[in-house]
């Protein structure tokens, strides 16, 4: 059904990242890069690798309507999240403040998400290359989100444990979307090839939300800053040469 590889590659990096913030601290500068480097692995993966792939298919006419879905799915779920898959954290700067607002709608979001990301890796869809191209993918841009959402958790007074079973829950939801999307896309359904391209093109729309957000963003005021743009520069190429 999943072999054991995936459910790892998709599980314990999440686990890893999170608990790195018991070790050390991650300063706002690098967890940008590390967001930077992501999002344009994401939007290069999704132009040179997938995008080519999912139209070639029979499919092809209805695509550009479900990478359109997918594109405003995720911007819905920024509205849960407050943009956490962008290496956002929002805090309170009042202290007495700090359980006004509560993480678990953003733990909602961001499980919805990585449980749509990783329907497309579901064994029965037989595309090894594209598989290991976006599971790699997935576990870079997780990476951020796991150190954000372990952040946001100990910030809003979640203990240790309740902050861990928080970040387990999260780990599982991408391998939980494999799951289901073996048995919907393998086990009711015929036309395989079918659900396996519309799922791709809902993902490659969220990945062009999360990545031109990621990259396009005006929080440095439009200033050029060279460091982010050999990260952006590497992350994309990068992803070009694993392809």
């Amino acid at each position: 059904m999943m072999n054991f590889l995936v459910f790892s590659a998709l599980f314990f990096p999440i686990v890893l990242a999170g608990f790195s913030i018991f070790l050390f601290t991650t300063s706002s500068r690098n967890l940008k890069l590390i967001t930077a480097f992501s999002g344009a692995f994401l939007l290069s993966i999704s132009f040179v690798d997938i995008l080519p792939e999912i139209y070639q298919s029979k499919q092809s006419n209805i695509i550009g309507l479900f990478i359109l879905l997918g594109f405003f799915i995720q911007l819905i779920l920024d509205f849960l999240t407050k943009g956490v898959e962008h290496g956002h954290v929002h805090h309170q700067h009042d202290p007495h403040e700090k359980h006004v607002v509560s993480p678990i709608p953003v733990m909602i979001g961001i499980c919805i998400h990585s449980f749509l990301e990783g329907m497309p890796l579901a064994e029965n869809f037989h595309l090894q290359t594209l598989t290991n191209t976006l599971l790699t993918g997935i576990v870079i841009h997780n990476i951020p989100i796991s150190i954000v959402l372990m952040s946001l958790l100990l910030h809003y007074g979640y203990s240790r444990r309740k902050s861990i079973i928080l970040l387990m829950i999260f780990a599982f939801s991408s391998p939980l979307g494999v799951i289901i999307s073996y048995f919907v896309g393998g086990a009711l359904l015929i036309n395989t090839e079918m659900f396996f391209n519309v799922i791709m093109a809902m993902v490659v729309g969220i990945f062009l939300h999360i990545s031109t957000t990621i990259l396009f963003e005006s929080d440095e005021h439009h200033r050029f800053n060279l460091l982010k743009f050999i990260t952006i520069m590497i992350g994309a190429g990068l992803a070009y040469l694993i392809g």
